[in-house]
């Protein structure tokens, strides 16, 4: 194997690591599953078997957990596709298979260095923080036998990404009566509280700021290439937690709602906050959402998530390799679309806490604490 052959290009790397959220594989896994997902936050044991009962219209289980099986095969075949020698595995955060027990059979088969690819393309605590903060407890559990672990930098703004989204809804918007022409697209993402939104930008775009510079990029290639005139908006949906503690807003909802006193009549809901399609796209979209429309008379389909269209993938391929030749001290140029460059490999001191301004002294990898 030559230095500079395809095989080589993952070099200094062993493994690829998918981590992901986690979803119940059934409905036995349904309630222990979201409680592990808010132990220390004090939900009511009644509110989590009302929400438990969202997972009951899709036979008792989260589509996310196939969906990154499909993803993980997906990155392996673009991987084969390039003559790149590199394994691939999955963990999650918050169901099995648990990260921890995936790193321990990585290393039990010789992993030494490890990429991992989190499955959330925008930067704040609970889209990157909180997954470093994971993968830093997992190394510390497995002590000295733990491998080495980089992060892929959010991908917000890879040219794949943005592309994979705006085919979907170039193709969502076909279904219209008339396309695209004259629509609104609704732009839809995580709510997240406003004080982690604040916190999102103490060192560079905050997590609205990444969503509306995509909504942006994704207007003009539509503009020049779909539709002449449409109208776009950011939306929201999955809120949780105290009611009395502001979140992002405008509710995906009440936004539906709104244009439809504006007299709009035709709709792409674009879930460009997700990267496949899980509960809060399949309930709060597909279920929520589209039954909101159809209630104010609103015409609306809703565009796919980019899942494992071959831009997206192709995409996550180039930032591996990118990745992997920085850190073996070549050059290696981030390829952006939008206002904002690429961010960086190892996050700043500070950046993604869950509010502005707070040290927790919890350990992170890829950056610091402080």
């Amino acid at each position: 194997m030559t230095e500079n052959s395809p095989a080589a290009l993952a070099a200094p790397y062993d493994a690829l690591l998918l981590c992901s959220f986690g979803g119940p594989n059934g409905p036995d896994d349904v309630l222990p599953f979201l409680r592990n997902v808010t132990v220390g936050k004090n939900i009511p044991e009644d509110r989590l078997v009302e929400v438990g009962e969202h997972y009951g219209h899709f036979g008792g289980k989260s589509p996310i957990n196939e969906q990154n099986l499909d993803l993980l095969q997906a990155l392996q075949a673009e991987l084969g596709r390039r003559g790149i020698e590199l394994p691939v595995v999955w963990g999650n955060r918050n169901w099995h298979p648990y990260t921890v027990d995936t790193l321990r059979d990585a290393v039990a088969f010789g992993a030494k260095r490890v990429l991992t690819i989190v499955t959330s393309a925008y930067a704040s605590y609970s889209g990157s923080r909180q997954y470093r903060e994971h993968l830093a407890a997992a190394v510390a559990e497995l002590g000295d036998a733990a491998p080495e672990i980089d992060i892929v930098r959010p991908f917000f703004n890879d040219p794949g990404f943005v592309m994979a989204n705006a085919d979907a809804i170039a193709e969502a918007a076909a279904q219209l009566d008339g396309g695209l022409a004259g629509a609104h697209i609704v732009y839809v993402t995580h709510s997240i509280p406003d004080t982690m939104q604040d916190a999102s930008a103490e060192t560079g775009p905050g997590y609205r700021e990444q969503h509306e510079d995509v909504l942006a990029t994704i207007n003009a290639f539509l503009t020049g290439d779909v539709a002449p005139t449409f109208e776009s908006s950011l939306a929201y949906c999955s809120r949780s937690g105290d009611p009395r503690t502001p979140w992002l807003e405008p509710d995906v909802n009440d936004h539906l709602e709104e244009l439809a006193k504006q007299g709009v009549r035709k709709v792409v809901i674009a879930p460009i906050g997700f990267i496949s399609d899980h509960m809060e796209v399949a309930f709060d979209l597909d279920t929520e959402a589209l039954e909101t429309a159809e209630e104010h008379g609103i015409q609306a389909v809703r565009a796919d998530t980019v899942g494992v269209r071959d831009k997206f993938v192709a995409g996550l391929v180039d930032l591996i390799v990118e990745r992997a030749a920085r850190e073996r001290g070549e050059e290696a140029t981030p390829v952006t679309v939008g206002e904002f460059p690429a961010l960086p490999d190892v996050a700043p001191p500070g950046s993604c806490r869950m509010r502005h301004g707070e040290v927790t002294g919890i350990p992170v990898l890829a950056g610091a604490e402080d």
